[in-house]
């Protein structure tokens, strides 16, 4: 149904209701009323029927057509998205600003969405509603029903009754009995292959005796599906900016999102992050993101969405080496000190069927750890650690994929044990942000910081490696000379080495923090520079079985 058929729809009614007004606003309209408006249709949309509630301009309360001239200018008109989300008790706002022309007169038609269930919807600090046509104060029984759905409902476990079987993608399907298969290796694949489609839905936890949820929309559905979950959406955005932040490219992505995490996961440019500090610190070459980080982030976001706030999930990479996601909802936890304290299940999950179902098919799991893995993995790689701001009812997420502060890569490097608090502490000084009073006696009293305060600054001062002056020379490696000169000494022996002789005469002592793949790499880096940078040695074998002999 498009617009005028859903204006056509709306003046068959036979006047104004509690989720329908209608306003003659000929020549403008008082913001502070669009506001209350605003809060009293979204409140009462939540509590009749959780469809979109609307605002009318340019029509009389006897259903007139007189036509509007409010924000003429469709700039200003689209601002108004902006103004009243910063006065909304969540930060919600009009799902869609339409205009139409109807008999040659400008009609405006503002889409509000329901409240999110268990939060009502205030403007400036106070709760409406309405009785009848008139405009009111949001009483407390009807605060109390909206804040005890939380308690009642678990929004991604309702029945989409209209749909069916046929309403989900073939290829989601089976991308989820293959994750499932995974997760669940006491179930023969036999077993699971003899199990039609429906039966293996109730498995998996996505339909309810057959029935289609909008978890099964949301994770399996066809494309035009997403109507079943309306007002939610299950959008998401890739935005590529460049280094001035203005976007170059963009691809939006929608369900079965099952799917669309890989398509999404592809659109990110991973490239690679070459260490331009010392060499005996760094390997020479390394991935900005880890995937595995890039799959949490997302797989988080699409999990912990507040899908009933009618906003989609973003990710914004950027030029400059970074990753930005974004989604809707309040962080349930509270803080991100207290997951990675805890290092546990949450005890709540705002979409627990939804969650379940993705438990079972493979893409996410419970066990609490994903947060605190993202920070372990870009501590080992000496890059900032995840930061999240959690203001404005929503998680963003930002991966900083390169070395922001090269002190504070040192550090991670001459100590490679340090406590992952102290490194968030630590973490904070190089993001010039404000730590405790008790942060920073603990940083200064190991000699990690310097400066006075609030102007901190990473010590410069090689750190000993308390007691065990072997751990930190294994960590950090030595020069590419010393492995050259290692090399060539061989090569004066021997004549001739091989590419496996050359592993086992340098792996073992290459930095342990390189993992297994990342020593490999390097000795090729070494071997390639000898040959075509120092022209120290020749390869008198071929490309695959290589036989180096000295120049």
């Amino acid at each position: 149904m498009d617009i005028t058929e859903k204006f056509n729809k709306l003046m068959t009614l036979p006047g104004e209701t509690e989720v329908v007004e209608w306003k003659e606003a000929k020549n403008g309209f008082d913001f502070r009323k669009i506001g209350k408006y605003f809060s009293a249709l979204s409140n009462e949309a939540n509590l009749k029927n959780r469809k979109s509630a609307w605002l009318i301009f340019g029509i009389k309360d006897n259903k007139d057509i007189v036509g509007t001239a409010f924000r003429k200018n469709r700039v200003d008109l689209d601002s108004l998205k902006s103004e009243v989300s910063q006065k909304t008790t969540t930060n919600i706002s009009f799902m869609e600003i339409y205009e139409i022309n109807k008999d040659g007169k400008r009609i405006i038609l503002f889409e509000i969405p329901p409240a999110p269930q268990g939060i009502p919807i205030g403007w400036g600090g106070y709760f409406h509603a309405r009785d009848g046509e008139v405009l009111t104060s949001l009483g407390i029984e009807k605060i109390d029903r909206i804040r005890n759905q939380k308690k009642q409902k678990d929004w991604s476990m309702e029945i989409c009754h209209e749909a069916s079987v046929g309403d989900l993608d073939l290829r989601a399907i089976k991308k989820a009995k293959q994750g499932f298969t995974t997760k669940h290796p006491r179930i023969s694949k036999r077993e699971i292959r003899q199990w039609d489609t429906v039966t293996f839905l109730n498995k998996a936890g996505l339909t309810i005796n057959g029935q289609i949820t909008r978890a099964a929309i949301i994770l399996l559905g066809k494309p035009e599906s997403e109507h079943f979950v309306s007002p939610g959406t299950t959008k998401i955005s890739w935005i590529l900016k460049d280094h001035n932040g203005v976007e170059k490219d963009y691809e939006h992505f929608t369900c079965p999102l099952i799917l669309s995490v890989t398509d999404v996961y592809k659109k990110i440019r991973n490239l690679r992050y070459r260490y331009i500090s010392d060499h005996s610190l760094f390997p020479d070459e390394i991935d900005r993101y880890d995937p595995n980080t890039i799959r949490e982030a997302l797989n988080n976001a699409i999990v912990h969405q507040d899908y009933e706030m009618g906003g989609k999930i973003n990710i914004v990479e950027n030029e400059d080496g970074s990753l930005i996601f974004s989604n809707l909802g309040s962080f349930i936890p509270k803080t991100i000190e207290n997951v990675i304290e805890t290092d546990s299940p949450s005890e709540y999950y705002r979409n627990k069927f939804f969650a379940d179902a993705m438990v079972k098919v493979n893409m996410i799991d419970t066990i609490g750890s994903g947060i605190k893995k993202m920070f372990i993995s870009q501590k080992n790689k000496f890059f900032p650690l995840p930061e999240y701001d959690l203001s404005n009812n929503r998680v963003k997420l930002t991966i900083i994929g390169k070395v922001l502060d090269i002190k504070y890569a040192r550090k991670l490097a001459q100590i490679p044990n340090l406590d992952l608090k102290i490194i968030m502490a630590l973490d904070k000084v190089q993001k010039r942000k404000k730590i405790t009073s008790e942060e920073n006696k603990t940083l200064r009293k190991m000699g990690l910081i310097e400066g006075k305060s609030p102007n901190l600054y990473i010590s410069s001062i090689v750190a000993r490696v308390t007691g065990d002056q072997s751990s930190y020379i294994k960590n950090r490696g030595f020069k590419d000379d010393h492995y050259k000169k290692m090399i060539l000494e061989y090569l004066e022996r021997y004549k001739e080495v091989s590419r496996s002789e050359i592993d086992k005469l340098i792996l073992d002592i290459l930095p342990n923090i390189l993992d297994e793949q990342q020593k490999k790499n390097k000795a090729r880096n070494i071997v390639y520079a000898m040959s075509k940078k120092d022209k120290s040695i020749k390869n008198k074998g071929t490309t695959r079985h290589p036989r180096w002999v000295k120049v």
